[in-house]
């Protein structure tokens, strides 16, 4: 089986599947009895081709529109524009000067000339009742009039299906269907022949059973798209950072509206259309959108920003004019979001089982029609009576059809895939909980396979609380933990060293000092930023006084390839100079001068220079990350348009900036040794800061191998095939290293690997990784697109948790099969075995519908939602090979099938005996046992699937209030069904005796499922 699934079901992945593997699967899948349920939780393959023709023909009209507004900037300059706009009414009289047509005709069109025509962008802010400064000033009645002209900044989603679809679609199911008609014609025979209600009671029977089904499977269906819909709003949660009223403040997206203005920076994604303000070295990715690879610089000259696009370098502050739905933007997100998420592996695999059971069963059904029908025609022959047909023998004939299709209903595991998306469901929602937001559904359960974690080192094993706790300024070194202790620091700095360092601080960074509404400062930037920030505030500075003092010409934002931050400055005096800080060692290597102790410029010589190494080393070493800030007078010739110069420098310092390691961590990292996942951390910090946290952490072993990213770089493929093993830290790496290592543990060492990443630069690797885990604090847009998982509290410990829940998944989903599995095997058995040999079918209509929904809604209910344990962490992962149907599960099927088997087909042939069976009601009384025994049997099956391994099933059995609650409510049922639904379900009272017996018979399973788990089998 394992074999014909890889070679039919095999081609999908968890993630980036071609077409072609999404179709083969879809063409190979057999017997379907209800596709608009098998199949609602798979790519939607012809709506996604539509978002792709639309993707294109809105990528070549912009491309167009492009082409057209550079040309029309060569011709602009000279030519005087007059305005022939009308503003309508409705917005005059709401205050504004600009409609929203005319806003999105500008910026989607890169309109220069009407840009011109009204005023360039401070024009435009105008019209808008908007300051380029300030942003808008707000009340709820100027808010609400503005979002009446322009709109708010919401897509348009496919709305929440009502509970009474989900009834029509379980009611698509054609077995239902087919068993509807028969209902109805045993209704119709039956009443013609026996008058009502008696005639009535099969059919009446049949009708409620489907009732039955069709409101509980809709039920569960309802239930998770509830819970999908939960999710999809949380992965839609983006905040960004926007002034109004004056001051910047943290807001969602969806509150965004024409007039805001916007702050962007590396990393981000652009929320709306609109108008570049100001800014430094801002470069828009716009494939996204026009599908050009080549970034575009976003300028006073070319000052449109679109939805969608990505900021792929520096920084910039950008007007809102168009939002939501009149954006492309806004127009391609509600056409891609029908395309639906691409199936996960183990959905295609679990197709693939219920296609092959499918197949089987629908054989077995034609056979046991055949063998039923061919009985009472052969009796019919000898009577001579082929040619009459009584009321009598049309309703045998169709209670044979009716087991037929009832066979093929029961046979076909319709609920297996469905039981895969139940447990996603139910996972990523506790998942949630737990602080790891899952965006792709592939991603819970690949998770579970994970053999390898690549993990980042700040802010993910470290608390990402950084504060700035020794310096060496001036080379004196010294050591702070407290407002004094930084005044008397300054107080032993020479004044024009303070001066410099200060401005430094201040004017190269890409954080900011801002004000709250109580005039309370707050420090907005990524941890390290807010360190020197906070270091710069307690020697005495003022972010506001620097920054006026000095005039930004030009600014190189800090990267992971650079590893460094520029910025050029003009001076009160007119003259430049420029500032420069990042890895300490970088830094260093391009200074030739350092300021002295008295604060005097002086040359930096070798003996200097290997104290402030040993500086570096010493810092390190005490695991604190190190930053040199260093600054150089640059040349009035220079223009904005030069790089930053990058060396001569004059070395002012290095900081050491303390980021503890987060509680906890050292413990994880045990755990996931102990459950056969590699930890290896990658990070771009100095190789002596990454050992002493990676120690701390238990990352870094005796036999390891800490590596810097310069060196592994220079490695052949044969020297990495021999070290990436033993490879544990990597340092000062850079995303090409990262996405290198990925490569080879995927590809050479057949790993499953995970690997985390907040930067831009980190989008390649997470999207080569089998799961891509992105920070939810420090990650930028661009990385938690790319990613599969969302650790959303940066946290390391929230990654085993991942891990977890994706093994949970996985063993879930396994017992659930099991379980599913084996009920099938046995009704398909035992009726085709009993129509082959006594001419009759034990289990009725009815009866198999009970079965199908204990075995199908209920059962995925009660096994597929099962919360982790801790011993999932203490067994090896299953890798990339592992079959999913292993041989311990063939062993417990065929083991618990063959007891089932045993015991039912006994009572069948000794039953009367046994219960001392006599008279007109012997046969149904009989029947009646034999389908409480089935019952009870597949119950105490239930609690044996808890766990395929282990004899004791009971361990946290009452704390799973699921379970607990489908097994009694299964009970009650069965209860009402043999004792008070006799006429419907043609079952008989039975006795306390009677019951006593059959529940003994369910019982004996679990002793015999005991020791069927002592039977040695290879894991495979």
């Amino acid at each position: 089986m394992e074999s014909y699934l890889n070679e039919n079901f095999g081609g999908v992945k968890p993630k980036n599947s071609d077409e072609e593997a999404l179709q083969r699967w879809r063409k190979v899948c057999g017997v379907v009895k209800n596709p608009k349920r098998r199949f609602r939780f798979t790519a939607n393959l012809s709506k996604r081709s539509e978002a792709e023709a639309m993707k294109r023909s809105n990528q070549e009209k912009l491309r167009i529109v492009v082409l057209v507004s550079k040309a029309a900037l060569q011709f602009i300059g000279g030519v005087n524009l007059s305005s022939d706009y009308t503003v309508p009414e409705e917005v005059k009289a709401a205050g504004f000067q600009i409609c929203a047509e005319e806003l999105g005709s500008i910026v989607e069109g890169h309109d220069v000339k009407s840009l011109k025509m009204h005023g360039g962008v401070e024009g435009i802010a105008n019209k808008l009742s908007t300051s380029t400064t300030d942003g808008i000033a707000t009340t709820e009645d100027t808010l609400k009039r503005r979002q009446e002209i322009y709109g708010i900044n919401k897509f348009t989603e496919p709305e929440l299906r009502s509970f009474w679809v989900f009834i029509w679609e379980a009611l698509q199911d054609m077995t239902l269907i087919i068993l509807a008609v028969c209902a109805f014609v045993s209704l119709v025979v039956g009443i013609g022949m026996e008058g009502w209600p008696k005639g009535a009671h099969d059919g009446l029977g049949i009708v409620a059973s489907i009732l039955l089904v069709v409101f509980v499977t809709a039920t569960s269906d309802y239930r998770q798209s509830l819970q999908f819909r939960d999710l999809d709003k949380e992965k839609k949660k983006i905040s960004v950072q926007v002034t109004r009223n004056g001051l910047r403040q943290k807001m969602s997206i969806y509150d965004l509206l024409p007039g805001d203005i916007v702050h962007l920076a590396i990393g981000d994604q652009v929320p709306a259309d609109g108008l570049f303000v100001s800014g430094f070295s801002a470069l828009i990715n716009e494939s996204s959108l026009t599908g050009e690879s080549e970034p575009v610089m976003v300028n006073t000259d070319n000052p449109f920003l679109l939805s969608g696009t990505k900021v792929q370098d520096g920084s910039c502050k950008m007007l809102v004019t168009t939002v939501g739905m009149r954006t492309q933007w806004g127009k391609l997100m509600a056409t891609l979001s029908e395309g639906g998420d691409d199936e996960t592996p183990l959905q295609v695999k679990l197709n693939g089982v219920a296609t092959i059971i499918g197949k089987i069963g629908l054989f077995f059904a034609v056979v046991t029609f055949a063998v039923l029908a061919q009985d009472l025609l052969r009796q019919k022959i000898q009577d001579g009576s082929y040619l009459n047909w009584t009321g009598e023998d049309a309703l045998e004939m169709l209670e044979y059809f009716a087991i037929a299709v009832t066979i093929v209903v029961v046979a076909v595991p319709e609920g297996l895939p469905l039981a895969v998306t139940l447990s996603l469901a139910f996972a990523m929602k506790k998942m949630m909980n737990d602080k790891a937001l899952v965006r792709h559904l592939a991603a819970c359960e690949t998770m579970g396979s994970a053999t390898s974690i690549c993990s980042d080192k700040t802010g993910t094993l470290t608390t990402n609380h950084m504060t700035v706790v020794k310096s060496c300024i001036c080379g004196n070194i010294k050591e702070a933990s407290d407002s004094k202790e930084f005044i008397n620091m300054c107080s032993q700095i020479p004044d024009v060293a303070v001066k410099i360092l200060l401005q430094s601080i201040f004017t190269n960074t890409g954080g900011e000092v801002v004000f709250d509404r109580d005039r309370k400062y707050e420090i907005l930037g990524t941890p390290t930023e807010t360190a020197l920030l906070e270091f710069g505030l307690l020697l005495g500075g003022s972010f506001p006084a620097e920054r006026q003092e000095a005039k930004i010409i030009k600014v190189e934002p800090f990267n992971s390839s650079k590893k460094r931050m520029g910025v050029v400055i003009q001076l009160l005096d007119g003259g430049l100079r420029a500032h420069c800080k990042g890895a300490s060692e970088i830094v260093l290597a391009a200074c030739d001068k350092l300021l002295d102790p008295t604060g005097n410029v002086v040359p930096l010589d070798e003996v200097t220079k290997s104290h402030l190494e040993q500086t570096i080393e010493n810092f390190a070493s005490e695991a604190l990350r190190t930053l040199c800030l260093a600054y150089m007078e640059v040349d009035n010739s220079f223009s904005d348009k030069e790089p930053i110069p990058e060396n001569g420098y004059t070395c002012i310092g290095i900081v050491g900036i303390k980021d503890p390691v987060r509680p906890g961590v050292k413990e994880s990292v045990a755990i996931c040794r102990s459950a056969g996942i590699t930890v290896r951390m990658v990070t771009g910090d100095n190789i002596n800061t990454a050992k002493a946290i990676a120690r701390e952490c238990g990352i870094l072993t005796d036999g390891g191998i800490a590596i810097e990213g310069p060196e592994f770089r220079e490695k052949s493929s044969e020297e990495l095939d021999k070290l990436i093993p033993n490879i544990q830290v990597m340092a000062r790496s850079s995303p090409l290293d990262k996405h290198t290592l990925v490569k080879h543990l995927r590809t050479t060492f057949n790993e499953v690997v995970a690997v985390t990443g907040d930067g831009t630069n980190d989008a390649p690797a997470l999207h080569e990784a089998d799961i891509g885990l992105a920070m939810g604090i420090a990650g930028t847009e661009v990385a938690k697109e790319s990613a599969d998982v969302i650790i959303l509290d940066d946290n390391f410990s929230t990654i085993v948790t991942v891990a977890k829940w994706g093994r949970s998944v996985y063993i879930n989903i396994q017992k659930f099969v099991q379980f599913q599995l084996t009920v099938n095997v046995v009704a398909l058995i035992v009726n085709f075995s009993s129509a082959c040999v006594t001419g009759h079918a034990p289990l009725t209509a009815v009866q198999l519908l009970w079965v199908n929904m204990i075995m199908d809604t209920l059962g995925a209910l009660a096994l597929a939602t099962e919360p982790p344990n801790e011993g999932l962490m203490k067994r090896m992962p299953v890798g990339r090979n592992g079959n999913f149907i292993s041989n311990v599960m063939w062993r417990n099927i065929l083991g618990q099938s063959f007891y089932q088997f045993i015991v039912i087909w006994y009572l069948q042939t000794q039953g009367k005996e046994l219960f001392q069976l006599s008279g007109p009601d012997a046969d149904l009384t009989l029947n009646t046992l034999i389908f409480n025994s089935f019952i009870f049997c597949q119950i105490f099956n239930e609690i044996n699937s808890r766990d395929m391994e282990k004899i004791d099933v009971f361990t946290g059995l009452l704390k799973n209030y699921v379970f607990v609650g489908v097994l009694s409510s299964t009970v009650i049922f069965q209860i009402i069904i043999v004792e008070f639904l006799g006429d419907f379900a043609n079952t008989t009272p039975l006795t306390l005796q009677q019951w006593l017996v059959c529940i003994l018979i369910g019982f004996l399973g679990m002793p015999i499922a005991a020791a069927i788990k002592l039977i040695p089998v290879g894991y495979k």
